[in-house]
């Protein structure tokens, strides 16, 4: 533990830090202090000894490490009450009555960027245990359909397709009846193993003489399926931050963000209350100057999903803990009712 001296010297040397996103020096905090500049340069002397804040190439400034930023987060961090006004606005959001689910989660999620000036990302839940118990055919026009596959637990997932060539959309409608017949009950990660298992039935070898891509095209149609639901929200706002100032920076996080690798990062995190994942937690390179904190919501007894905001290390945290936090409990409510 440090004393409350080094306490409040770390917490005026995180919070500078985050608002000027410059080293601080001694002089800075001697301003804000009572204690004498000599005391403070010892002190800092510590806390850099403690590895709780690093000197830079650049400055004779100091910086929080990790470590720094996890003991600010866990020890110094008071609640902020000053955010509030932004709770009302989230909480508008879900006052909606004619606004569906997904568009709720949506809304949700660019607010929170626009508050925070940060990226966030929202994972739904996995439909890969849910069961199916409907699918319909919807034409659209010419040789082009929308297959909509309806589970046990409410989920439902559109998909829009292009017939083969030469294919008569009462044929397509026959093919969702018995694809209806076959796979009612079925959970979802099992319906390319079942269609394949019934392929030798009279009924899927009709199909199949008829035309083997209608398979292939249906299968296509599941695997969306088998992922979580996900929603991402203001990936260009890192690229205003200083941090990133450099082109190759630059470079390597918008190719992180194209490659849609942050949904690997958020969802291999645990389900146990909130997250903060600082710097070189995140083994991803691209992400070594960025803080990931996540916030898992229920949905049911069986079902989670996973919100998560991403900033630079020096991230406002009195501001977006209490946000990110509010928002999932909106979001566990969402689902409930």
């Amino acid at each position: 533990m440090l004393t409350t001296r080094q306490e409040m010297i770390l917490k005026l040397i995180v919070e500078e830090y985050i608002k000027t996103a410059e080293p601080v020096g001694s002089r800075t905090l001697s301003k804000l202090l009572e204690f004498s500049p000599a005391t403070i340069r010892n002190e800092m002397a510590d806390l850099e000894d403690l590895e709780y804040i690093e000197k830079t190439h650049t400055s004779s400034g100091r910086v929080p490490s990790d470590k720094g930023y996890h003991y600010y987060i866990e020890k110094l961090l008071n609640d902020n009450s000053s955010y509030k006004d932004s709770f009302k606005v989230i909480d508008e959001i879900f006052e909606q009555s004619d606004v569906r689910r997904d568009e709720a989660i949506k809304q949700a999620m660019n607010l929170l960027s626009q508050i925070t000036n940060y990226t966030t990302v929202a994972l739904g839940p996995s439909a890969y245990d849910s069961k199916v118990k409907k699918i319909e055919l919807i034409p659209l026009y010419e040789n082009v359909c929308m297959i909509l596959v309806i589970t046990n637990r409410g989920h439902v997932e559109s998909k829009q397709i292009t017939l083969p060539e030469h294919t008569e959309i009462e044929d397509m409608k026959r093919v969702i009846e018995i694809f209806n017949e076959i796979l009612y009950d079925c959970p979802i990660s099992q319906v390319s193993e079942k269609l394949h298992y019934e392929i030798n039935t009279e009924k899927i070898k009709e199909i199949m003489i008829y035309n083997k891509t209608i398979i292939e095209t249906f299968l296509e149609a599941f695997t969306k399926f088998t992922q979580s639901k996900y929603y991402l929200s203001g990936q260009n706002k890192m690229l205003y931050q200083p941090e990133f100032a450099s082109v190759e920076k630059v470079r390597e996080l918008l190719s992180f963000f194209e490659k849609n690798d942050i949904f690997k990062l958020v969802e291999n995190t645990k389900q146990q209350g909130l997250t903060v994942r600082i710097g070189k937690e995140n083994a991803v390179s691209a992400m070594q100057d960025c803080t990931v904190i996540t916030v898992p919501y229920e949905l049911n007894d069986k079902e989670s999903g996973t919100i998560a905001i991403v900033g630079p290390t020096r991230m406002e945290y009195d501001k977006v803990i209490p946000l990110i936090k509010y928002l999932a409990m909106h979001m566990s409510k969402l689902y409930k009712e």
